[in-house]
């Protein structure tokens, strides 16, 4: 029985809009769901297809009844279950079957995977970090919709002490200052930093634009003493590292 959207019952968003299911119809959803948690639980991470990995996660907002219906719909709309996951909380509310409780759970799942990724580079050398470095960029910055300018200041042991996000827009010296870049690499106290930025397109290779504005960067860096390590930007379709094209 599909889902159709939230009632005022805490907890379950279904309980009051839904008819009463049948006493077979309750042990069919039971005994579904029970095969769901058996199979996540004792399987691998392939366990679970993308729409029964939804499924699942739905149970939390939608206590009985068929999640199915609501998974598949997500999927249909999204694309992935990534994009699922990283879709505004408003924008998976208008997918039929989906209410607030959903969507909620939907999101946290979402930022916990942003923290575990984070944890995995926040205490460890990044430069000796790279693929946790990658994911955790990945993850934070692959889905987003709008060009976002992010640095990543460290420490003279390469380890993470400030990621700031400078601002959303094209890379350019109208949106990037270089002087300002360093100055703040100065009042942290970072001897080394990493420019990251995101393609909306999908596709990560290096503009012009990307090109000049690391060099002019680097240049500034190089006066004051803090380096440039490399220059990240991350696409859908993967990442691109100016450092490793011989670029910085």
């Amino acid at each position: 029985m599909p889902a159709t959207g939230d009632s005022f019952d805490f907890g379950s968003e279904n309980a009051a809009l839904a008819p009463e299911p049948s006493d077979s119809g309750k042990q069919a959803g039971i005994g579904h769901r029970a095969r769901l948690r058996e199979r996540l639980l004792k399987g691998g991470a392939e366990a679970l297809a993308d729409y029964e990995v939804l499924e699942y996660l739905l149970f939390a907002g939608i206590r009985q009844g068929d999640t199915k219906p609501a998974a598949k719909a997500l999927l249909k709309h999204f694309g992935t279950l990534s994009a699922v996951l990283n879709a505004d909380p408003k924008a998976l509310q208008r997918v039929k079957g989906v209410g607030e409780t959903s969507a909620a759970a939907l999101k946290s799942v979402a930022i916990a995977a942003r923290r575990m990724a984070r944890s995995e580079v926040s205490q460890k050398p990044v430069l000796s970090s790279w693929h946790a470095l990658i994911d955790y960029l990945s993850i934070d910055m692959a889905h987003l919709t709008v060009e976002r300018v992010r640095v990543l200041y460290l420490d003279t042991k390469n380890r993470l002490i400030d990621d700031h996000h400078v601002g959303d827009g094209s890379i350019d010296e109208a949106s990037i200052h270089p002087r300002e870049v360093i100055r703040r690499a100065l009042d942290v106290g970072a001897s080394a930093l990493i420019l990251v930025h995101n393609h909306p397109s999908g596709n990560p290779e290096p503009s012009r634009a990307d090109i000049q504005i690391t060099k002019k960067i680097a240049e500034a860096g190089h006066l004051l003493g803090v380096t440039v390590h490399d220059h990240v930007i991350i696409g859908r379709e993967g990442h691109v590292s100016l450092r490793a094209k011989g670029l910085i």
